[in-house]
């Protein structure tokens, strides 16, 4: 009897989702073909996918070629050593990564969250162990408003809610509004975050002495997570580990970015 109470419930299950299926069919994240379960990529999209994975440099998580060696690090980590610790990223910011990025963030695409997060707790699987809490990269409270939603802290909730970690996305806030990054160069990107986020001292108890795992949709250049990170030790952070879903790679650099 408990074999045919757990099937009945099974079918009970599936007839209730079929009107919702037929009304709004799951559709690749990528491109928006119809697929069979939500947030997956069709065939196509996922052979456009690179997922970022060992061997790769263990303070900036990039990719290397082959494996180099124990604590080997890449020569951005000893030319420009980053104030983090670590930093990973599930994706190279390319092809159907750069579209679910862009859709999430400009088209509205809130629902592509929890999926991304998924393949973020995939690349973040060193950094967990030791974190004692998530912040999202903020926006400011302007740009949110008209936005409406902050795309750093929809993929932070959904890392959170997998990992089990405290979500904070309020101990830390951008207090300077700052241009928008895409078009600038590394130089430029460096000054227009300059000083613009700081703990709040309403926060400053929940962020002292904790190592603190910061959420954002894309590594870039690392400036905005580099003041970031400067701005969490400010406010007594031991230290600070970045996550984000994409990464541009060295060379992959398009005049957008």
């Amino acid at each position: 009897m408990a074999d045919w109470g757990a099937h009945f419930k099974a079918v009970a299950a599936a007839a209730r989702e079929m009107p919702a299926r037929l009304l709004f069919p799951p559709l690749c994240a990528g491109c928006g073909r119809q697929v069979g379960e939500p947030g997956v990529l069709c065939g196509v999209c996922w052979t456009g996918l690179r997922l970022l994975d060992r061997p790769w440099c263990p303070v900036m998580g990039t990719p290397f070629p082959h494996d180099m060696g124990e604590g080997f690090l890449s020569a951005e980590a000893i030319a420009s050593p980053p104030p983090f610790e670590r930093a990973r990223a599930a994706v190279a910011y390319a092809g159907v990564a750069r579209q679910m990025v862009q859709r999430l963030k400009y088209n509205d695409r809130t629902d592509l969250a929890p999926w991304m997060g998924k393949w973020m707790v995939r690349a973040g699987f060193e950094l967990f162990p030791d974190a004692d809490l998530i912040v999202p990269v903020p926006l400011h409270r302007r740009r949110f408003f008209r936005r409406r939603f902050n795309q750093s802290a929809e993929l932070a909730r959904g890392v959170a809610r997998l990992t089990g970690l405290p979500f904070e996305p309020g101990a830390l806030q951008r207090v300077k509004a700052t241009r928008q990054q895409v078009g600038l160069g590394q130089r430029e990107r460096a000054e227009n975050v300059r000083a613009a986020f700081a703990v709040p001292a309403a926060a400053a108890d929940g962020v002292r002495g904790r190592r603190v795992l910061v959420i954002d949709d894309v590594y870039t250049t690392g400036a905005t997570v580099a003041a970031v990170t400067r701005a969490l030790r400010r406010g007594g952070a031991a230290a600070v580990d970045v996550l984000t879903f994409a990464r541009v790679l060295p060379g992959d650099f398009l005049p957008e970015d």
